[in-house]
């Protein structure tokens, strides 16, 4: 490829609302442009690279027994309806009319034309187990794109869905997807970790996240070193502390003016925030039937502790939660600032904590502005529809597996993987005949990793100061060829030597460049090998050969250039082959 005929161009300056190293440097060396809020085109550059991304999700998914095939973007409404999540799912499902006046769906995910694919197709136990797979375009509306394309609105995924006959053949295909997912990222040059998440919209029964650790990254993760336990902090667990025994004592009324924080409380009674019990008013939105509604939720927390609202909407079965007014607040018999579930209007729903429910003597608000109540104890004072572990991990909590210490990281999620068990089969009708002729659902799992944020994640691991450094497995070129005054005969012959070997050659032939400016784009653009050809080469009959990456430049003789190009690709290859290894299953 000659850059003098290349679509796109680099940028000296980057867009002025990018923040994340890789949107800036994807945009400024030609890889993206970008369209609307979350919507990009993926300009020649940057499709080499994805196409070599999704290639090696091909070799891994195939390695595992999976079947490509392709299915559509746009869906009938039908479907969805008929798992629920047409109801279930907010504004940013894509939802139109067609021509006909009939609701359709633009595609978010693509377990629902599986479920119907399945329970057209698959007849008897012998069909399974099965694999198949896609690369697709998605849709989903999302209120706050970020970060280029780390969240977008349009993006590719390769989805692959499992189907077995039994739980222990999803076992059996969730760990293979486990350990292909490692081999993908490392093979594309990504450090990641799998982590316990949450099945969120998916459902099911289980799911992991797989985490590039990085400070862009939007999710939480909770991190054990002594032991390796790993979680997403939407779902992670802690080993909490066994409140002190004590019995318990006489409600008491205090005065406590101006007293509206859990700290300021603590302060003006002389108690450690662990004495104390925290409200927190949310509203959640469940579906009832076929409806949404709305629903007072009080949830009750210590002091010293932070909701977790993702654990609080799984407990209530809420798909969102919101903080609730202060006239909602009211009109339960609650006072902001002074709350507690003593006294408050029945049929509220009430989450109460568990390690809540188990201390005595907390301090709690009154439900009367400027006054708090000493001693509070649940089962006497107040109950719960639901106690439920509620409360967020932070640094320095217990390991819920062996009692060390935990950490909390920030990552971007590049892949995830679920095991939807019978969730769509039973929803959609997905069953088959056993050996013994009786009817059983079709058990499924499904495991998604998006191209384009991965690519992006590539971009923001790999670079310097100067632009992109790809790894030779995802670079859109393997030589970038920068020919100069003197050397355009040897620079073309030896474009052509290098293709007739199988090497991608990027040539910088653009007339009347500096040979600064196009060591500038060279290193931007952060293909892996780069070549130099002036007249000094020409006189001196040999070609400077240096990695982007650093190291010496070495000098090649024309005769020899191609098997020394040859080699440092072999040896990038073999760098990147090595990462690949296995790993241990965190079930």
């Amino acid at each position: 490829m000659r850059m003098s005929v290349l679509f796109g161009q680099t940028l000296r300056e980057a867009p002025a609302d990018a923040e994340l190293t890789s949107h800036k440097l994807l945009v400024r060396a030609g890889f993206v442009r970008q369209l609307g809020a979350g919507i990009f085109s993926a300009l020649p550059l940057a499709k080499r690279s994805i196409t070599k991304i999704e290639n090696i999700m091909r070799e891994e998914m195939n390695a595992i027994g999976g079947q490509e095939m392709t299915m559509p973007v746009v869906h009938p409404a039908e479907i969805w309806k008929e798992s629920q999540r047409w109801y279930q799912i907010g504004s940013e499902m894509g939802r139109f009319k067609d021509a006909g006046g009939r609701d359709m769906v633009l595609a978010m995910t693509h377990e629902e034309v599986v479920g119907d694919l399945v329970r057209n197709i698959i007849q008897s136990y012998r069909q399974l187990p099965a694999m198949i797979y896609h690369i697709q375009t998605k849709w989903r509306d999302e209120l706050r794109t970020r970060g280029g394309l780390i969240r977008v609105r349009e993006f590719t995924m390769k989805d692959s869905y499992s189907l077995d006959a039994d739980w222990e053949g999803l076992d059996t295909q969730y760990r293979a997807h486990y350990q292909a997912y490692f081999n993908i990222f490392n093979r594309c040059g990504l450090p990641t970790i799998a982590v316990k998440s949450d099945v969120g919209m998916m459902g099911g029964k289980m799911a992991h996240e797989f985490m590039y650790l990085s400070p862009i990254g939007e999710d939480t993760l909770v991190l054990c070193d002594q032991c390796g336990y790993t979680a997403n902090r939407q779902v992670a667990r802690f080993r909490k502390p066994a409140p002190v025994s004590e019995a318990s004592l006489p409600l008491e009324k205090v005065a406590t003016p101006g007293v509206t924080t859990i700290a300021s409380l603590a302060q003006f009674l002389g108690i450690p925030e662990s004495k104390t019990a925290k409200a927190v008013f949310q509203v959640a939105t469940v579906t009832k039937g076929e409806e949404d509604v709305q629903e007072f939720v009080f949830a009750v927390v210590r002091g010293d502790m932070e909701l977790n609202e993702t654990k609080l909407a799984n407990a209530v079965k809420a798909k969102a939660l919101r903080p609730a007014h202060e006239e909602e607040i009211r009109a339960i018999g609650a006072t902001p600032g002074y709350g507690s579930p003593v006294g408050i209007a029945p049929g509220v729903l009430v989450v109460v904590d568990d390690l809540v429910a188990a201390a005595a003597n907390l301090v709690a608000g009154a439900n009367e502005d400027g006054y708090h109540l000493l001693n509070t104890n649940y089962g006497r004072d107040y109950r719960a529809t639901l106690i439920a572990d509620i409360v967020s991990v932070q640094d320095g909590y217990g390991c819920v597996d062996c009692g060390g210490p935990l950490r909390t990281s920030r990552g971007v999620e590049v892949g995830n993987i679920f095991k939807l068990g019978t969730r769509y089969s039973d929803a959609l009708g997905c069953t088959f005949l056993d050996r013994d002729g009786k009817e059983k659902p079709v058990i499924m799992g499904s495991y998604g990793i998006g191209s384009g944020r991965l690519l992006a994640c590539v971009a923001e691991e790999h670079n310097d100061e100067h632009g992109l450094i790809w790894p030779i497995s995802v670079a859109p070129f393997h030589v970038h060829l920068v020919m100069l005054k003197g050397g355009e005969e040897l620079a073309a012959r030896l474009h052509d030597e290098l293709t007739e070997a199988g090497v991608e050659v990027l040539l910088d032939d653009r007339p009347d460049l500096s040979a600064g400016v196009k060591f500038n784009d060279a290193d931007l653009i952060g293909v892996p090998l780069r070549l130099t050809v002036g007249a000094r080469a020409v006189k001196e009959g040999g070609v400077e050969l240096k990695r982007r990456s650093g190291g010496e430049v070495k000098l090649a003789p024309v005769g020899e250039v191609t098997a020394m190009v040859l080699s440092e690709m072999a040896a990038l290859y073999a760098e990147t082959a090595s990462r690949a290894v296995t790993m241990p299953y965190s079930g």
